[in-house]
């Protein structure tokens, strides 16, 4: 499954293939109470189709009529939405909301060119930085650094696509393949680990990678960071709690474990008997997931994927 950007590239691709004029718009920048963060993405064909979203709505049909009734832009520029409080009221930005987007006309041989080569660096899990210079309307692709971050001045446009967060699932079941396909919607880099050879064949969850060795190794062998969350749904003490145990002592912003609160109170218990302080094993999420009353595996992955984004940003 594609993240959101992917979906929106590749259909600018494919609009292209299809001789239609693109313009891509980037959100840069915002000011009070936005609809979308910066980093959201539109792609705009020139009879008006859209793929993706800088707004509620109203920003898109303006833009849409802009490219009607004023042609694809020949050349980059920076726009701006709501400086105005009538404006902002007029384009549903609330409280008195700004927002700055770049439109980038995608031309020619060489649009197809880039978007071909950023999407091939995604598939191999690449965490890719796209330099646009407004000037010459020239893009430059190249490996960023997971520090690297979306930037904007009067000459450059700085955009980074991929990754930037990890997810290791610990079992190939059910739950595993639903909450793999959410994580990677939501532009987590995705590996599951599991040691039981019945489940591998049955694993069909592309873009993701499928390890056979045993959980707590595969913690180590990760190097967990700040940026790495990790669910163990195997059920089997002997595969979930070592590699539990390895990930609540690193810097994993996120580790939780399926199973009722009675099991996962049996959990920490064990995990007393392991080289863990009181505090590090507070930070076991179990049962993970927010409380929705969830019945379904679909449910329970979504009450996952729901927390999992929750801790990530803070909430």
């Amino acid at each position: 499954m594609m993240n959101q950007n992917q979906d929106i590239l590749t259909r600018a691709l494919n609009w292209l293939n299809e001789s239609y004029a693109v313009v891509l718009y980037t959100v840069v920048q915002t000011w009070g109470s936005s609809p979308r963060p910066p980093g959201s993405m539109m792609a705009l064909r020139a009879d008006g189709q859209v793929a993706g979203s800088v707004s509620g709505g109203c920003i898109e049909d303006d833009l849409i009529e802009r490219v009607r009734t004023e042609g694809v832009p020949e050349q980059p520029s920076m726009i701006s939405y709501g400086v105005a409080a009538d404006e902002a009221r007029r384009f549903g930005l609330p409280c008195g909301g700004t927002m700055r987007l770049v439109q980038e006309p995608l031309l020619g041989v060489e649009a197809r060119v880039d978007l071909n080569k950023l999407l091939s660096m995604l598939q191999q899990g690449q965490i890719v930085r796209r330099e646009l210079d407004f000037a010459s309307a020239a893009v430059s692709l190249s490996v960023a650094q997971h520090d690297c971050q979306l930037s904007c001045d009067d000459a450059r446009l700085v955009s980074v696509f991929g990754p930037r967060y990890r997810l290791l699932i610990i079992g190939a079941g059910q739950i595993s393949e639903l909450l793999a396909q959410m994580a990677l919607s939501l532009e987590f880099a995705v590996t599951i680990c599991d040691p039981r050879s019945e489940y591998h064949a049955q694993w069909r969850v592309e873009g993701t990678t499928l390890l056979t060795t045993m959980p707590d190794d595969t913690v180590l062998a990760m190097r967990m960071d700040a940026r790495t969350a990790v669910v163990a749904l195997t059920h089997d003490p002997k595969l979930d709690d070592l590699a539990l145990m390895e990930a609540l002592a690193s810097p994993a912003f996120y580790v939780g474990a399926l199973g009722s609160q009675l099991n996962n109170d049996r959990r920490r218990e064990r995990l007393l008997e392991f080289d863990l302080n009181a505090q590090q094993i507070a930070r076991l999420r179990g049962p993970a997931g927010l409380n929705i009353g969830s019945r379904t595996p679909a449910e329970i992955a979504v009450s996952m994927a729901a927390e999992i984004v929750a801790v990530k940003n803070g909430v």
